[in-house]
Parts: structure tokens; sequence; C-alpha cells
């Protein structure tokens, strides 16, 4: 091979550095269950690409303020993790009770996300509040889920633990990777919570080149790294919180006191259709 000229060999390994620092790119996100208000988006935007969009009540919510708020959030810039809350296992125990949940409730989030004019191709994140081993209701539930949901023309996302669960003295199971390695030939986006010290950096911004794996789960699209209220028994020496526990933007911590989850991707929209 004849080699290169040295000015055009200078120009290509820079070319690659930068290529290679456009791919660690990584971009925060927040979610909550109740809606931040019109009054604080703008403060919110200038930290955040994008932001959690619940398509029915979040848990242990009785309604669902996020609701026709998608028009003034894409106007903003913001992008989108859209969720979609899941069934408890107290509610899918009985004969054939949980893939019948699991359908219709896909039928559910289909209908919500055209509704608030999200487009097919979308990925809706079904919220898995429970960790450890999923039980065989809680499987039947979550692919009939995600089978309804893929058939409505969108595409299925987890949200789940990203943290080892004892299930014995010498056997322990992480939710996410139980539910991929059940999924047969199903193809699942994983959106994971792990905010224990470390791999969490706690209620502060991590570096820009920090990406959804450094959680521990190498096939995480989405990381959840904090929490609000902070978990005493997960995330006891986290730094960043407030004194009340609680995480909170920096431009919001005074006065108003907007407590926020916080995220990162690898998309500044990661429900994008794609």
């Amino acid at each position: 091979m004849r080699a290169l000229p040295a000015r055009m060999l200078a120009l290509l390994l820079l070319a690659g550095c930068c290529v290679s620092q456009a791919q660690t790119v990584a971009y925060l996100g927040f979610d909550r269950n109740q809606y931040p208000g019109d009054e604080n988006m703008t403060a919110l935007r200038r930290d955040f690409s994008f932001a959690g969009y619940w398509l029915n009540n979040p848990p242990g919510e009785k309604s669902n303020t996020w609701l026709g708020k998608r028009p003034a959030l894409a106007a903003a810039g913001f992008g989108f993790l859209v969720l979609f809350n899941g069934r408890l296992y107290a509610e899918l125990r009985g004969a054939g009770k949980a893939p019948r949940l699991g359908r219709t409730d896909a039928q559910a989030a289909a209908l919500a996300a055209r509704r608030e004019g999200f487009r097919p191709g979308t990925i809706i994140f079904l919220d898995q509040e429970q960790g450890g081993r999923m039980l065989p209701e809680q499987k039947a539930y979550i692919y009939a889920w995600v089978d309804g949901l893929i058939a409505a023309g969108f595409r299925a996302g987890i949200y789940c633990s990203g943290i080892a669960a004892q299930e014995s003295p010498s056997v322990s199971v992480v939710t996410a990777e139980d539910i991929r390695e059940n999924a047969g030939e199903r193809k699942i986006a994983f959106f994971v919570t792990n905010d224990a010290c470390p791999p969490s950096p706690g209620c502060i911004r991590p570096s820009a080149r920090t990406q959804p794996h450094a959680s521990g789960i190498g096939f995480a699209d989405v990381w959840q790294f904090a929490q609000s209220p902070k978990r005493p028994d997960i995330a006891a020496p986290c730094p960043g919180y407030n004194q009340d526990g609680e995480c909170y933007p920096p431009d919001l911590n005074g006065s108003r006191r907007v407590h926020i989850d916080l995220d990162l991707a690898s998309s500044a929209s990661p429900s994008e259709a794609r």
C-alpha cells in the first residue's frame, strides 16, 4: 500500500478522533410522575435534552397531568421518553389473567400514544416497578404487552431494575437480564434503573462521555441514575441530593423545588421512531 501524504494522514486521524468523540456523547434527561408546570419548562430545558412522558396514570397517582402537554414540550425542544405504567404482581394472579391484561394494556398504550400525537414506531417503555426474577405471570404479562404493542405499530421498551437482587446466598438476579434472557426473538429497548453509587454519580451531572452501559447493563438504552427521593437502602452514600433527600435540578432548587429523577441516554429523544 502506498503511504499517505502526512497532511492527509493528519486530517484522517483528526476526523477519526472527532467521529469517536461524537459517538460517545450522551444526553441528560429527567422523569417525574407529575408534570413540572409550564412555568418551569424553560429552566428545565437549559439542563435537559428529554423528558419522561406518561401515557397513563404514573405509579401511585390517581390522574395523569402529562396528557396534552406534548405540543408544548416539542415546541420547547424536548425529546421524549414515553412511559406506560404496567401492572403489579397482585393484579396478575388468576388463570389466563396476565396475558389478557398484557394485550388490553398494549392496546391502551397504543391508543394513548396516537391520541397524544406520537407516531407509529415510537418506543413506549412499560414501567415495571417490581424487581428480582420475574414470576411466570409477570413474564406472561410483559411479553403479551410487547407483542400487542408491536402488532399495533409501535416499538416496545421496558423500564426495570438493573440492580442485582439476592435470590439466595449464592444466587442473584438482575431484572433486566432476566426479562431479556426470556424474551425469545423479541426486540425490546431497556430503560434500567441503578441509583447505587457506584456506578451512579449521584444527583449530579455525569461526564459527557458516560453512556447508559455504565449502569452495569451493557444493553441499556437509557439509564436512570438518580431517584427522588433518595432510596436510603440503595443510594445512601450518593452525593448531590438535597438535605430533604430529593434530587433537584440546579435552576429549580430554590423556592420552586421541582424534584426529579435523572436519566442518561445515547439519544436526545430515546423514544424517537427509528
